[in-house]
């Protein structure tokens, strides 16, 4: 199969439209297994890459007091049916500069493809850096989603992340984020997955609210059919004064889904506040009642409401 071939595959399952890059003043990248399918830069921004046996090398760094315009778009991808893709990044976002980046990672044929990230990532003072990661999977559930990351943000600097797996199975998925906050510094990271079969979901997510008033946010929603699990572990440690934290997990399961929410409030300091919310059940049965009264069958009504959850 060419490049040309391939990246079309990409950007059809992810519903990208190509020319979109046509635009120099967008940055991006598109990775399939190891291998550099396209890439722009724009000023301020340096994006290397580096090929590696069984996935790639990824240093971006931003310049201070730079602000990107457009999103900078990351397409991460396995077409054939098995694969590992390694994903080693590493990020510095300057001071005082702000950044969005779109990532879509595809593996829309996978029957034994493994995804591993390791990510670090500084957002330097003043900085403002959000990361929305959406994922298309197949159907079979033979994907591994293994990404981990340690983020370092710094004073009055903003980190926002959404993760979003509705699309094909989840397969296995285990997600460890780890975020370090500064002196008013936010961070605010959201989870969206939905899980069928025998999937397997794991959610690590923890802030360590280290600088006066720094704040986090955590927010995770998930469902799980069939004999899909998941498991949620959302942490915050509020260690100096007037931090603020909230911890918000909500999980949907039908037929013989099974749930864990294990939120974790730890505060060391007497002027901090952290709250948690987490709320595990069936499918609303008044809510179930209403729609199926407007003409829809059980299973309709029930993704309906499930999809509700995850918008």
């Amino acid at each position: 199969m060419s490049d040309d071939t391939v990246k079309q595959e990409l950007y059809s399952s992810i519903g990208q439209d190509p020319h979109t890059f046509d635009n120099p003043e967008i940055a991006h990248v598109t990775i399939n297994e190891n291998k550099v399918l396209a890439s722009n830069t724009v000023p301020g921004l340096t994006v290397d890459v580096r090929e590696l046996p069984d996935g790639i090398d990824l240093r971006m760094e931003l310049e201070e007091n730079r602000v990107i315009q457009y999103p900078v778009h990351m397409c991460f991808g396995v077409i054939p049916r098995t694969g590992v893709q390694r994903i080693n990044l590493d990020v510095v976002i300057g001071k005082n500069s702000k950044i969005s980046l779109m990532a879509h990672c595809s593996f829309p044929f996978a029957v034994d493809v493994k995804h591993i990230m390791d990510a670090k990532i500084k957002v330097m003072d003043g900085a403002e850096y959000s990361y929305f990661e959406r994922h298309v999977h197949s159907e079979t559930g033979g994907v591994n989603v293994l990404p981990k990351a340690v983020v370092d943000v710094g004073r009055g600097a903003r980190f926002r992340t959404e993760f979003q797996l509705l699309k094909g199975r989840v397969g296995i998925m285990d997600i460890d984020y780890e975020t370090h906050v500064a002196e008013e510094g936010l961070v605010e990271m959201t989870a969206l997955v939905s899980g069928s079969g025998d999937d397997h979901i794991v959610l690590h997510e923890t802030a360590f609210l280290e600088g006066a008033s720094s704040r986090a946010v955590l927010t995770s929603k998930v469902a799980v059919r069939n004999n899909a699990r998941s498991e949620v572990f959302n942490k915050i440690v509020a260690l100096a004064p007037y931090a603020r934290g909230h911890v918000d997990c909500k999980e949907i399961i039908k037929d013989n889904g099974v749930a864990v929410a294990t939120p974790i409030v730890d505060v060391r300091d007497a002027h901090a506040h952290v709250t948690h919310e987490a709320a595990i059940g069936s499918v609303d049965k008044k809510q179930l009642e209403t729609l199926m009264s407007r003409g829809m069958d059980e299973d309709e009504a029930s993704e309906v409401i499930i999809q509700g959850l995850l918008s």
